[in-house]
């Protein structure tokens, strides 16, 4: 939050939300506009009322790009070149 980036919550507040949709999310992916995902400690996915969108956007960024545990927390580089 220092850098005043901004920052997107897939799905909005609790994950109901669908958007973006996977095709938007790595649409913004390949045109650099999204630097890093982190990985909700809930899951990301349908569970707590969670959208089929954040659950997809969550599985293809697990399958595509390594993880990595900043003070106990899940996050992707998705600047880095994916699998």
């Amino acid at each position: 939050m220092a850098s005043q980036k901004a920052v997107m919550a897939i799905g909005g507040f609790n994950g109901s939300d669908p958007a973006p949709t996977l095709k938007q999310f790595k649409e913004y992916v390949q045109q650099g506009l999204i630097h890093y995902y982190i990985a909700s400690s809930s899951g990301g996915g349908t569970q707590m009322g969670g959208s089929g969108s954040a659950s997809e956007i969550s599985s293809w960024v697990a399958e595509h790009y390594t993880a990595t545990t900043v003070d106990g927390v899940t996050v992707y580089d998705l600047s880095a070149e994916a699998s």
